[in-house]
This record gives C-alpha cells, sequence and structure tokens, in this order.
C-alpha cells in the first residue's frame, strides 16, 4: 500500500449525496441533477455524484443501471449514446441527464467532488475508470474517485497515480460488492487514500484500526438524525441526505 499522501481538504466538507437533492412538492430536485448540484453549491456542500459508461464510453452523471425510476427515457443508460441521454429529461423536472465533464463545469472548483465509478463484479471496470480519467484531466478543483470495486483503485494507481482515490465499503447492502472491501488483499488492491464505509457497519475494528492510523474514515448514507449522531463519533467526513442534513 502507498505511503499516506497529504490532501487536507477531503476532511474538511461535507458532502451531498448525489447533490442536494429533495422529493418534496415543495421544492422538486431528482438526485444527481444540475438543480440538486446547484443547491448544493449553494448551501457550501461539497457534491458526490455516481458515473457510468453511454454507450459511446462518455461518463455520465447517473446512479440507476436502467433509466425507468429517473427518467422519460428506458432502457439501459449503457445501451445509448451520450447525445441521447442528455435529451432525457430527468423525472418531473426540466433537468437533463449530464456527463461528468457538464458538472465539473458547473462546480467550476467552488466545493470538492467525490465521482463513484458505478461496477458491477463481471464488468470490465478499465473503460470506465478511464473515461473519468480523461474527463478530470483538465480540471483543477478538488475531486476524488471511488468505488466498490477494487479493481477502480488498482486501475488508478497504475495509470493515474496522482489522483485521489477511495474504497467505498458494505457489510450490509448486498448489491454484489457485500464485504468485498473484507477480501484477502483487496485494500490493499485498491489502494485507496480513503475508505467511505456504511454507516450501518460503524463502528467495526477494520474501520477503527483505518482512522487510527491517520487515515481518513468517510461514511455513507447519513440520512437520519441517529446516523448523524453515529457518525459525527466515528468519522472524518459525512455523505449525507435527507433527514441526516447538518
Amino acid at each position: 500500500m502507498s505511503e499516506r499522501r497529504v490532501f487536507d481538504w477531503l476532511t474538511k466538507w461535507e458532502y451531498a449525496h448525489r447533490g442536494l437533492h429533495d422529493t418534496s412538492s415543495y421544492g422538486l430536485r431528482i438526485e444527481n441533477s444540475r438543480s440538486a448540484f446547484a443547491a448544493a453549491i449553494e448551501a457550501g456542500m461539497g457534491i458526490e455524484c455516481d458515473v457510468q459508461l453511454s454507450r459511446d464510453k462518455v461518463a455520465m452523471v447517473f446512479h440507476d443501471w436502467v433509466l425507468e425510476r429517473l427518467t422519460d427515457g428506458s432502457g439501459f443508460v449503457a445501451a445509448h449514446d451520450a447525445a441521447a441521454l442528455r435529451h432525457m429529461h430527468l423525472t418531473e423536472t426540466g433537468d437533463r441527464m449530464e456527463s461528468l465533464e457538464d458538472l465539473l463545469a458547473q462546480i467550476d472548483e467552488r466545493v470538492p467532488l467525490l465521482v463513484e465509478i458505478k461496477s458491477m463484479p463481471d464488468f470490465t471496470i478499465e473503460e470506465a475508470c478511464a473515461a473519468v480519467s480523461n474527463a478530470l484531466g483538465g480540471y483543477d478543483g478538488n475531486v476524488a474517485v471511488m468505488s466498490f470495486d477494487p479493481r477502480c483503485g488498482e486501475w488508478f494507481a497504475a495509470h493515474d497515480p496522482d489522483r485521489i482515490r477511495g474504497l467505498v465499503c458494505t457489510d450490509t447492502l448486498d448489491h454484489g460488492w457485500l464485504s468485498a472491501w473484507r477480501t484477502e488483499g483487496a485494500i490493499a488492491r485498491a489502494d485507496p487514500d480513503f475508505l467511505a464505509v456504511d454507516i450501518r457497519d460503524l463502528p467495526n475494528n477494520l474501520a477503527s484500526e483505518w482512522r487510527g492510523e491517520d487515515r481518513p474514515l468517510l461514511s455513507w448514507t447519513i440520512s437520519t438524525a441517529d446516523r448523524r449522531e453515529k457518525a459525527l463519533k466515528n468519522v472524518d467526513a459525512l455523505i449525507s441526505e435527507g433527514e441526516g442534513l447538518p
């Protein structure tokens, strides 16, 4: 594992999970939308977003593998080119899906960004990592990449080693990466600068040992007051939404 690097910005912020989204009737801001990101910037919060590839290998800001829940489109995100995805409206709003480069232009270095690269165990992760790396190449703001997939960190360590990288960890969410971080050699292979651990799994010995070595520990998703209280006692930075916001 590489020596600890100095990047003091990471733990000085709280991060809005998928932007500062709100689905109340008063103000509809869909997750991972331009409006949600604008609200986070206005609130002085860092931003966490999800990224996956379009058919033509553009890094697009979107969480779900399929389009139906959050857009007026249908099918898999990866089945559509970026131009088509950009024309899709996010549910009941005027916002449209955007690329990672679109989001970087919107942020314009004003707040830090955590980019979660979506993956599944049977995916080829290299194309997604390369697309994200290329999008970030000309951006001077504070950005870190992270993923549940240890291969993501491994790719960045080899191909974009100066990029701050994290490993997202869970022992509760059964989505293909359950307890993957505990697999022998997973953390060493990912070579992360920080861990982002499921708040439901804290405290635990592995996370405590990590933090005890003065390595940054983040937690998600801080969505209730109880989770917020727990996180403030156990981690260095929070990824929050809803009732877990400050």
